[in-house]
This record gives structure tokens, sequence and C-alpha cells, in this order.
């Protein structure tokens, strides 16, 4: 196995170089909805690279005239789901690729994909960890949880999910349907909740409890979303005590307003994904 990255977590586990090199064709074998806007897409991969949790894959679209159209999707499945990645994909105005799965892609159909990629947002399930993501950002995050569940791991996992709406949150019944793993998720939703439920925006006052345990426990903390949403969301905690050796984002999207937050406007915009390893300005 190769070593890691120096700003990779401790106990993080290296991915075959061999899936960072090859492009393969996977193909569609389910296409499963998750809300309005967003699609799961399952690929049986010929070859299979055993992939970390937090991982991503790179998809290529090529057109009969040559031109090409690249993008990274966070895997959603676990690592132990031998032969299959499931790439969950945010229909985005205008979005070539995005566009192709929500509208196009049939299951027979066959895509260029290549990966596993990224070390930094990797979690090898061996650390505490408190996970936050907003929208689409779920998905890395439902991966890692996924991890746990499949590990029957005891490792402690607190998760985090700001949507806007009931309907806005991926892999519903998934997260909201099972005793123990509710005992683990809370749902923040800034317009529309669930009766009984409170209305607003993820704030400091929210955080603060994970924070603190997060704090207490030397928790790893993954944050994934737009970068309006991660980058408060950074503040916020580093506000709450967190050191940011311990914060690690993932950001996507073009510059338009976000609303995932009580600390003001970002960006949005699902079809492209990159890590950051910057220290979070307080």
């Amino acid at each position: 196995m190769p070593e890691l990255p120096d700003f990779a977590a401790p106990g993080r586990v290296a991915p075959s170089l061999r899936g960072k090199v090859d492009w393969q064709d996977g193909e569609i074998v389910e296409l499963r909805s998750e809300t309005a806007h967003m699609l799961t897409v399952r690929l049986a991969l010929p070859v299979w690279n055993a992939h970390v949790a937090g991982q991503h894959y790179m998809v290529r679209l090529t057109a009969a005239d040559g031109y090409t159209a690249q993008r990274h999707y966070s895997v959603a499945s676990a690592p132990g789901d031998a032969g299959h990645i499931e790439l969950t994909v945010d229909r985005v105005d205008g979005g070539e690729v995005s566009g192709y799965f929500h509208g196009v892609a049939r299951i027979g159909d066959h895509v260029e994909v290549r990966g596993p990629l990224g070390g930094f947002f990797a979690w090898a399930g061996d650390r505490p960890a408190l996970l936050i993501g907003g929208g689409s950002g779920l998905v890395p995050l439902v991966a890692m949880l996924r991890h746990q569940r499949a590990a029957a791991s005891d490792v402690p996992v607190d998760v985090l999910a700001c949507v806007r709406t009931p309907e806005d949150l991926p892999y519903r019944e998934e997260l909201t349907g099972d005793q123990v793993v509710r005992q683990q998720v809370t749902v923040v939703h800034s317009r529309v909740a669930p009766p009984g439920l409170p209305v607003g925006r993820l704030s400091p006052e929210v955080l603060a409890p994970y924070a603190a345990r997060a704090v207490a426990e030397d928790r790893e903390v993954y944050v994934c979303g737009s970068t309006g949403f991660a980058e408060a969301v950074g503040r916020m905690l580093t506000r709450a005590g967190v050191p940011p050796t311990r914060i690690r984002l993932e950001r996507f999207g073009d510059a338009v307003p976000d609303r995932g937050t009580s600390e003001g406007p970002g960006v949005a915009g699902h079809d492209t994904r990159r890590s950051i390893a910057a220290t979070i300005e307080t």
C-alpha cells in the first residue's frame, strides 16, 4: 500500500494507486431517486478498488465529436460494497454531467470513471467523528455512517444534516427511519420542518453541544457543502473551541446564495467538488 500524504489524518487507510490512474467503463445497474433533484447511480466496475469513506470518483462523458466533460462525485456506498460504487448526483441547471444522469442515463449504459481519489477528507472509521453536511454535502458523510454500521463499530459518530425541507433530505428513510440511526443523526431544517420540530438555520447555539463533545472526545470533524456553508460552519466550530487541525472541509460550487447556516451568504452548485486543506480564519 502507498504511503498517505502528510496531511492525511492518523489511521487513515491508503487507497489503491491503480484506481487513481486508470479510467474504466462502469455499467449503470440501478438508478434510484433520493429527492426531487438528487439521484443515486449504482455502477458495476470491472476493476474494483476498495475506497475509504469520504473519497470520490471522477466521471467522464465523451460526445460523438470528441468533446468531453468531467466531474467529481463523492462515493455514497460503504467501502465493503465489493464490485460496485454508488454516486449520488445533484441536478444542476445547465450541468452537463448531472444533466446526463438525470435526463438521459438508463440502466445498462456505460460511463467512464476513475478512482477512488482523495485522502484529506477520507475517514477510516477508527476515530470518533462529527459529520456536518448541507444538501448534497451529505453524500460522503452517509458513506462514513454506512461504513460504521457495516463494520458494527462502536466508534462514536454524530451527524448534523442541514436541509431546507424534509423533502430535501437524501436517504431520508435510512437517516430517520431507523431508531439507532436517529440517535446519531440530527436534521436541521432551515425553511420547513416536520410537525413538532424547530425551523431554523444551523447556528452557534445549535452547534455548541456538538462542538463541545468534539473537543472533549478529540473528534475529527468533517464538514461538506457549498463553499459558504462549509466556511461558515468552520468559523463557528473554531469559535466554539474546536482546533482547526481537527476540522476537514470539502466544499463545492459556483457563486450563488447559500442559506444553510446563520452565518450569511455563500455559494452552491454541485457539478464541481474540491477539497480544501487551508487553515480556517477565525
